[in-house]
């Protein structure tokens, strides 16, 4: 059973969900798949859409699959919940007798539920043991959606070189000072290990120059984001996923992605423009020999973004945006 705290955590409202239904644009007989389903709010209203269509929830979480496995069961067979990450998606649907897709969802990066569980070691705001693992659970040879690295926070912190760290926070978290943090973490684990979010705080700010630090960002956003990037490789299955995700799908169904930052956005948004794009061969020849045809029609030309009385409601939506692309 779920515990108060969680539910009430896991309450928060889901980002764009009236735009992700009409950009889904679900069929009552569908099969939709959320690959991020958290605490089931766009699962929820999805599997409401259906009749005799299927719903099937993915989250890595393994409290997320708890909360949303729950919230769902009230849909019975329409709806069902695997803890996997998205990124096999393929593989779960292999195993459920899934062929073909309607809709395929994700809602990247982490949870709410995630940066308020401090333990988690996700929040600059609370001191944690350097954890920030999505997938907490150890590699199982029988499980084939268990985690398979172990890596931590903590690990990065303490056993990336310099030069790693320096990569990890310029690239992943877009940090101008990357240079100066990833000196000042490797000068501090010399005299003892970094074990905690407050620890790795005090030094993210110590390496920041004091005008930098006024006003805008916390400014130690931008560190965690990349390590949290790094240790759950977030961008490394985005491509894959949306790929995989249109296999599955039937002629006319559609693929709708939120992303929180401009990483992601900037995958996702060229993962559809390669998917929508034609013939390749330089303009000089006669015909096409590549014979390369669109796969995808783009749905938004532009991001869809919160609106005021969203942004009102849920402050943390201000960075979101959603694409959606559909099946030619």
């Amino acid at each position: 059973m779920i515990n108060d705290n969680e539910k009430i955590t896991f309450s928060h409202t889901s980002v764009l969900l009236n735009e992700c239904m009409e950009g889904l644009a679900i069929k009552p007989e569908g099969i939709y798949v959320d690959g991020t389903c958290g605490g089931a709010g766009h699962s929820s209203e999805i599997a409401k859409r259906l009749t005799t269509g299927r719903l099937i929830g993915l989250d890595q979480d393994e409290t997320a699959v708890k909360v949303a496995t729950e919230r769902l069961a009230v849909f019975g067979e329409r709806a069902c919940v695997v803890h996997s990450n998205f990124a096999q998606l393929d593989s779960v649907c292999g195993e459920l007798g899934i062929k073909h897709i309607d809709g395929f969802l994700a809602d990247l990066g982490v949870s709410s539920y995630q940066l308020d569980t401090p333990e988690r070691g996700f929040s600059y705001m609370a001191d944690a043991p350097l954890d920030m693992r999505m997938d907490s659970r150890p590699k199982d040879p029988d499980d084939p959606h268990s985690s398979e690295s172990s890596l931590t926070a903590y690990d990065v912190v303490n056993t990336y070189s310099e030069a790693e760290l320096r990569r990890i926070l310029y690239d992943y978290g877009e940090e101008r000072f990357a240079p100066r943090i990833a000196q000042r973490i490797v000068k501090a684990r010399e005299t003892a290990p970094i074990e905690t979010t407050g620890a790795l705080v005090s030094i993210i700010k110590e390496a920041i120059p004091a005008a930098a630090r006024e006003g805008g960002h916390h400014p130690a956003k931008r560190s965690f984001q990349a390590i949290r990037i790094e240790v759950n490789h977030e961008l490394d299955v985005i491509r894959p996923a949306l790929e995989s995700a249109l296999e599955l799908l039937k002629p006319g169904g559609r693929m709708a992605v939120i992303t929180f930052h401009s990483l992601e956005d900037r995958i996702v948004k060229q993962t559809f423009a390669d998917m929508a794009s034609g013939c390749t061969c330089p303009k000089s020849l006669p015909i096409c020999v590549c014979g390369k045809k669109p796969r995808v029609k783009i749905i938004t030309k532009k991001p869809v973004l919160p609106g005021d009385e969203e942004l009102a409601v849920n402050p943390r939506s201000r960075s979101a945006k959603l694409r959606v692309a559909e099946k030619l």
